[in-house]
């Protein structure tokens, strides 16, 4: 698992429409567990994979091609969840 830490370094609003669909395409397939934002500064998002795997994903996020972000991959591998989220733990 690879939380991915965004930091907005322009003006993202012209890509958004395009960045969250491109999220819900990757909720739907599973790549994606959750997603949200720092307000103003930038985003979170927790992708299951190898951390090569997510950072090419990544790499087609339209905040990426539109030069507006960077991200940071954290990998990470839970070892307890809550209850309902049993799931996320191997």
């Amino acid at each position: 698992m690879i939380i991915v830490l965004l930091t907005y370094t322009g003006d993202v609003t012209p890509y958004r429409p395009a960045h969250i669909d491109w999220l819900k395409e990757a909720l739907a397939s599973g790549r994606l567990i959750t997603a949200g934002r720092q307000p103003e500064t930038g985003g979170v998002l927790i992708a299951r994979g190898e951390r090569a795997e997510v950072e090419t994903w990544w790499a087609n996020d339209p905040y990426c091609l539109g030069g507006v972000a960077t991200a940071k991959f954290v990998e990470f591998t839970p070892s307890m969840a809550a209850p309902g989220l049993e799931s996320l733990v191997p």
